[in-house]
């Protein structure tokens, strides 16, 4: 007689953190009905989705840098930095739009083209390099700023608080970033590219692959995402403010977010997918917390032992396959 062996759904990294956020959901919803509110008003998942979409295209740009093995702490000032280029450039004027998006992302792609530079021809650790640059920006914005600075046209304030349906613009912003970048790895040679590069950046070198160029054209993009950002963050301000980046947390909130999606930090293992459920969980969490009024020290112990619990997880797990 011939058995057939029942085999469990498989539950990797990228649907284990859309099932948390669920159950996050559920648990939340319950919680802060039981309080007096509601977590699925109309107010609530707009404030919600605008929250997310802020760091989700940060993450976005996060993934790419890890994926390939690396990462940039930089983007919290390049953010910064963006903002007030972006308004002082629109100056309150609808003409000067363009001219400021356009200098918006070419200094932004700067940035990326020097961090990539560091790390690939004088090979200066990734850590190293982009927080090095990500300080220098910091003092020329202490330096030149003790506010904000600038003025953003309300026709550009549309992208921070217009909505479809119940739905931010913003947000559409950002999945039509993560649709752009899952293409880019999943469709591209340069993705293929990429996933070898983080994964063994020394077997990818003699397969032939330019692993400098990748590096370099990864930072570009995620400095380019995080000049997005930037754009968003103006649009919402009015105007541009020298600390919103890291007051806002962006560069370890967006590696954050990159790792609870189940992207390796080592490279070579993960996907835009998992980032958005990082992001939403994020967002949901603190969402949650908000509505309950929770002590904002108890909000980041809460948010650490997420994330620590995830990749103790995820850890956990790689040992159990490579064990068998």
């Amino acid at each position: 007689m011939s058995t057939l062996a029942v085999r469990r759904p498989r539950i990797d990294s990228t649907n284990g953190v859309w099932l948390a956020l669920g159950v996050t959901l559920v648990i939340g919803g319950i919680l802060v009905a039981t309080d007096g509110g509601s977590l699925f008003s109309q107010n609530s998942t707009v404030s919600l989705l605008q929250r997310a979409a802020g760091l989700g295209i940060v993450a976005v740009g996060q993934t790419f840098c890890i994926l390939a093995g690396s990462l940039d702490l930089s983007v919290a000032y390049v953010i910064s930095l963006t903002s007030l280029i972006a308004a002082e450039t629109m100056a309150g004027s609808d003409g000067r739009v363009l001219p400021a998006i356009l200098a918006v992302l070419a200094v932004s792609a700067a940035i990326g083209l020097v961090n990539g530079l560091l790390i690939t021809k004088l090979r200066i650790n990734a850590f190293i390099a982009t927080l090095g640059v990500g300080l220098l920006i910091k003092g020329y914005l202490e330096q030149g700023y003790a506010g904000p600075a600038g003025a953003v046209p309300v026709s550009f304030q549309h992208l921070g608080y217009d909505r479809i349906g119940p739905v931010p613009v913003a947000f559409v912003l950002f999945v039509g970033v993560a649709a752009v970048a899952w293409l880019m790895i999943n469709r591209s040679r340069y993705g293929h590219h990429l996933i070898a590069t983080g994964g063994d950046l020394d077997v990818a070198r003699l397969s032939g692959v330019r692993t400098d160029l990748v590096l370099i054209r990864t930072h570009v993009i995620c400095s380019i995402c995080a000049g997005i950002a930037g754009l968003y963050l103006a649009s919402r301000l009015g105007a541009g403010a020298p600390r919103v980046g890291a007051e806002g947390g962006y560069d370890l909130e967006s590696i954050a977010a990159v790792v609870l999606g189940g992207t390796v930090l080592a490279g070579g293992k993960g996907g835009v997918a998992g980032t958005v459920g990082g992001v939403l969980l994020l967002a949901v969490i603190d969402g949650i917390f908000n509505q309950l009024a929770v002590d904002p020290f108890f909000k980041q112990v809460v948010r650490g032992v997420v994330i620590v619990a995830a990749v103790a997880i995820y850890a956990l797990r790689l040992r159990g396959k490579a064990a068998r």
